[in-house]
């Protein structure tokens, strides 16, 4: 049996989710292009899409929205552990374990048929932003935004976060971000959440364990990593020194290339750019903007890598308000919807994860 690390170019899962289609620089998303489903429709019209299977009417896109919406309030009791927490959590952690409280709440945790798996999705999509909002908010010994009863599910997101009720602008552009972010194939997060289910854990399970897996920086952080990099330099000299220098160091640069967008540039980081572009036209100043499109620049010519999301969703999220250190959650709660897919059809269609492994230790050793 042939051994490739990492399991590069190993096909693990058949799937209609989802499917990256380098050579013709599109993501498909249920047949769908990613992108033009980015700049067309809404996170929920989205979300719905992964979840049901098809794009809703408006009567469906409004009892969906209506569902998430009576559902974004958190359980007291999980309001209440949440405040016990060390405030030297990681925000992480704090979301890991409000999902995995959060399943204790659940009359029909123990019930794997399609219906129930997506009252859980529902569910989970309605208050993991509550959780990271308001986890972050007691960690650092500030009140909790409530949930603002008059405004859209990523609108209200984006409140909680900030506390503060945004533009229109800015709710297009954060929506906009949910969807780039939203679904991406099986990167190890996903793989994570469907190696869990196979086993016929509980949706709750098996995103735990995925936000586990994008915690860890080789997966999520890169957008945080980004932007501290980019306050570090503070303007677009400054930033173009930091970089020459951290290349001859040998040091890796966060944002830049992709294990799958090997050879062009993510066409998510494209759709973000544009964002900043926007952002930065309405406040003017161009300052980040000048900056990312340097070290843009830079990793080309010297490296041949090409930005990926996460480079240009950090100066995004920077000028939204949002707190640096809420970015790699954020990523997860975009997501929430694509690995609640994922966790969907494996139950559906179930085959339990039992790879093999090459052996290269000793043998026929004698006991003494």
């Amino acid at each position: 049996m042939e051994f490739r690390p990492g399991l590069e170019e190993i096909i693990a899962a058949e799937t209609k989710i989802s499917f990256l289609d380098v050579e013709n620089e599109e993501i498909v998303i249920r047949g769908y292009d990613l992108i033009k489903l980015a700049e067309t429709k809404t996170y929920t019209e989205a979300a719905h899409l992964l979840i049901e299977g098809k794009l809703p009417s408006q009567p469906e896109k409004e009892r969906f929205e209506m569902q998430l919406h009576t559902q974004r309030t958190l359980p007291q009791e999980l309001v209440k552990i949440l405040k016990q927490l060390p405030q030297t959590t990681h925000p992480m952690d704090a979301l890991r374990t409000g999902i995995s409280v959060l399943a204790s709440f659940d009359p029909h945790l123990d019930e794997r048929t399609e219906a129930a798996n997506k009252e859980k999705a529902i569910k989970l999509l309605a208050q993991v932003p509550a959780i990271i909002a308001s986890s972050h908010r007691l960690l650092h010994n500030q009140p909790v935004v409530p949930s603002h009863q008059e405004l859209s599910y990523s609108a209200n997101f984006l409140y909680m976060l900030t506390g503060k009720q945004p533009s229109e602008l800015e709710v297009e552009i954060f929506d906009r971000s949910l969807i780039a972010y939203i679904e991406h194939e099986l990167p190890n997060s996903t793989f994570t959440a469907r190696v869990i289910s196979s086993t016929h854990a509980d949706l709750y399970g098996a995103l735990t364990g995925a936000v586990s897996s994008l915690k860890g920086h080789l997966h999520g952080g890169a957008n945080e990593a980004v932007m501290y990099m980019l306050k570090e330099a503070e303007s677009p000299e400054k930033y173009k020194q930091l970089l020459y220098q951290k290349l001859a160091n040998k040091e890796r640069i966060m944002g830049f290339g992709h294990r799958v967008y090997m050879k062009k540039m993510d066409p998510r980081a494209l759709l973000m750019k544009k964002a900043l572009q926007e952002l930065s036209e309405v406040r003017g100043d161009t300052t980040l903007l000048e900056m990312c499109e340097a070290g843009e620049t830079i990793m080309r010519e010297e490296k041949g890598l090409y930005p990926n999301l996460d480079y240009y969703a950090a100066p995004v999220y920077y000028l939204l308000g949002i707190p640096i250190e809420l970015y790699t959650p954020i990523f997860f709660s975009a997501r929430t919807a694509g690995l609640c897919a994922h966790v969907i059809e494996q139950h559906n269609n179930n085959r339990l994860y039992r790879p093999r492994v090459k052996y290269v230790g000793e043998r026929h050793l004698q006991v003494n």
